[in-house]
């Protein structure tokens, strides 16, 4: 976090900030987290102490302030598994508290049965997507839990977002072909860095499908892991080739994006400021109205 972020964070009041209905102006995060040291309101998952919390607090209120240091005024909120396990309850709140400013990507549990109609309940709640992962499963798509989850993501307008190492990528073609009214979008590129040469030509290849976006995010795990991720350039430009400006969107995996020399100001930059094939229309849609559509709408 630079000063300039510090200062804002201790200066800035929530009033004026937070607005009763969606503020069209302004950028969107599309991927961060969140959490608690009020374990009494919002318990961790089983095993996990507020020591093990790093950092110790990341609120809402502190997501809000930190957005509005980069013009970020809206943001979408990921299930954190490590912390809350499949527990959805502190995003929500957190939606409810701040009208306008949050969209959730949650967690289902799959012990749960009525999944369905728990998915349609649940966008009521702000939940207009599910993080999803193999677990090292390399069947994890064919459960009856992911096909059951596919379905009902197309008829309700709920995203499916994988969370995958690259060598998952070739997996999610089928089920696009399956599901094509579903929404995917794909967190972090699917964690390719420089060396994942074939997975990244995979990931291009599933540009073809229509409702398939990428998240250009995380910046400070990929490459050197510092500013100013330069050496990102060359496979974000391959991926707007390849899907165009309204299928890619911004996101900085906060509080993650805070730690060893990296700052918010730095992952927005990449994507605002130095990608000189962009036009102000294509950063318009990478920055805000992608996020907008997949998750505000």
């Amino acid at each position: 976090m630079n000063r300039r972020q510090a200062i804002l964070l201790t200066t800035t009041g929530l009033a004026g900030c937070i607005t009763s209905g969606r503020e069209n102006t302004g950028y969107i995060d599309a991927h961060s987290h969140i959490w608690t040291t009020d374990i009494k309101r919002f318990p961790l998952r089983k095993g996990v102490a507020v020591g093990d919390l790093k950092p110790r607090s990341f609120t809402a209120k502190d997501l809000i302030h930190l957005g509005l240091t980069e013009n970020v005024k809206r943001h979408v909120l990921i299930s954190h598994g490590q912390y809350h396990g499949y527990n959805n309850d502190y995003y929500t709140h957190a939606t409810a508290q701040h009208p306008g400013i949050f969209a959730v990507v949650g967690a289902m549990n799959p012990s749960l049965d009525h999944i369905p109609d728990r998915m349609r309940a649940n966008r009521k709640l702000g939940i207009t997507g599910y993080r999803i992962k193999p677990s090292n499963d390399a069947n994890w798509l064919q459960t009856k839990l992911m096909q059951a989850m596919w379905k009902t993501g197309g008829t309700e307008n709920v995203a499916m977002c994988p969370l995958i190492d690259p060598k998952y990528i070739f997996q999610l073609d089928s089920m696009c072909h399956r599901f094509p009214d579903t929404t995917v979008v794909i967190d972090h590129c699917a964690r390719i860095d420089n060396q994942h040469e074939e997975e990244l030509n995979q990931l291009c290849s599933l540009s073809k499908h229509p409702n398939v976006y990428v998240k250009i995010s995380a910046f400070y795990a990929f490459g050197k892991k510092k500013p100013p991720y330069l050496e990102q350039i060359p496979k974000i430009k391959r991926l707007f080739e390849s899907f165009g400006q309204k299928k890619l969107m911004w996101a900085s995996d906060c509080p993650y994006q805070l730690e060893n020399g990296n700052t918010y100001g730095a992952s927005i930059s990449l994507v605002r400021d130095r990608l000189d094939f962009l036009s102000k229309d294509d950063k318009n849609w990478l920055l805000r109205r992608t996020a907008e559509k997949v998750f505000f709408s």
